[in-house]
């Protein structure tokens, strides 16, 4: 920002020179000194302005980013609603979809391994919606539960066109509870992160869902699309405990296939190991068996969805301050995950802020009526909807179809 603020600086300097010199040149030289010296006070002025955007620039940045390595820590912290006194009701939502997922070229389709399904841009006046961070479709891809850091969730249903996510209705936002059934009065208590589906529908079945600042992963019965109060509590290994604050349990799914079938799998948003690899447990049987993932150009783990062939895509998230925000997609195979196991992983899609990108945060997958895997992934707007968006963007994952059925 710096670097392009002198660079802007140098050009108008050179176009000052380039008048006074013009004007002196002309033979007028009250004429001419008046001129440079009107031209001067107006070079001022502008570094002066340019200086003070600049300066602005930074603020925004910091609001946005919280002066981190990552787009969301301080934030959060400092926008988040206080839900402990929230209620369940309707939610007006206004979605507009998006032209394209590229910026410059909103009839493409192909991105990496990926088709673009569609998007829209999620907006509401109430103060509770926003910072999603868990995500479940239900199987048809029809209803949506989320949940935010907040400790709130969010039931709606989703609408299409012609195939491509158009909207979003018949939304209700609710605020998640203690095993008591009462609120979650502490902000560190309510810091929802990830969420998969493990029983039934989201209108009646079985959720987990995982928190960070206090992290724990707990069962949560859904009934008539709401979130109800905690039936258990796992036990997080012993090594999670070292997870920071702001950098614990980010990712959590169901493995649907392979010698795990039925187990989670539970990844740290960032827990290096000894070489530097990312940490994750399968939790099967009652026991926690630890894995790693390799790091590739620093990316932090924000999710993971388990498909219908048993592989694994993982959502992944990356803040610089010179390049801004990315997002990556790897999909794992189900033969590849065990306990032990180094992943690495086949890279879906990674892309940069010359897309329809934000704070990429949550990920879920369904089968459409043709039968193609689809994902889907939200952002979370660390409740700053003034500088970042809630997107909700969907993409098809060719050859999943085939491979789930074994064709």
């Amino acid at each position: 920002m710096e670097r392009r603020s002198r660079g802007i600086e140098h050009r108008i300097n050179l176009i000052v020179a380039e008048r006074a010199t013009r004007s002196a040149a002309s033979g007028n030289g009250k004429k001419a000194g008046r001129d440079l010296g009107s031209l001067r006070r107006h070079r001022r002025s502008r570094q002066q302005a340019m200086r003070r955007a600049a300066a602005a620039a930074a603020l925004v940045t910091v609001a946005m980013f919280g002066g981190q390595t990552s787009p969301v820590h301080a934030a959060k912290q400092s926008a988040k609603p206080d839900t402990s006194k929230s209620e369940t009701s309707p939610l007006t939502i206004r979605a507009r979809p998006l032209s394209g997922f590229s910026r410059a070229d909103g009839s493409r389709v192909r991105f990496g391994a990926l088709e673009w399904r569609g998007g829209v841009v999620l907006t509401s006046d109430d103060a509770r919606f926003g910072g999603w961070s868990g995500l479940a479709i239900d199987k048809d891809g029809k209803r949506l539960l989320a949940v935010s850091d907040a400790g709130t969730w969010l039931a709606a249903d989703l609408t299409y066109s012609a195939g491509r996510l158009a909207g979003i209705e018949n939304a209700r936002l609710g605020p998640l509870k203690a095993r008591d059934g009462g609120r979650l009065k502490r902000d560190r208590d309510r810091d929802a992160e990830a969420m998969v589906i493990v029983d039934g529908s989201l209108s009646r079945g079985r959720v987990m869902i995982a928190f960070e600042q206090n992290h724990r992963i707990g069962a949560f019965d859904v009934t008539a699309g709401a979130i109800g109060a905690p039936a258990s509590y796992l036990a997080i290994p012993s090594e999670a405990r070292r997870m920071r604050s702001l950098k614990g349990f980010e990712a959590l799914t169901m493995l649907r296939g392979g010698r795990w079938r039925g187990g989670l799998l539970a990844l740290a948003e960032r827990l290096p190991d000894t070489k530097g690899r990312h940490s994750g447990w399968i939790m099967a049987r009652g026991k926690n068996h630890r894995l790693a993932i390799e790091d590739i150009g620093g990316f932090d783990l924000t999710d993971a969805i388990g498909l219908p062939s048993g592989d694994v895509v993982i959502l992944e998230r990356r803040f610089r301050w010179l390049e801004g925000v990315k997002m990556r997609l790897r999909r794992f195979k189900v033969a590849d995950i065990a306990p032990g196991a180094v992943l690495s992983g086949e890279v879906l899609l990674e892309a940069d802020m010359t897309f329809e990108i934000d704070n990429m945060e949550a990920l879920s997958a369904h089968r459409d009526a043709n039968g193609d895997t689809i994902l889907t992934i939200l952002s979370d707007d660390n409740f700053n909807g003034f500088l970042q968006r809630t997107l909700l963007l969907q993409f098809a994952l060719p050859g999943e179809r085939r491979e789930a059925r074994g064709d």
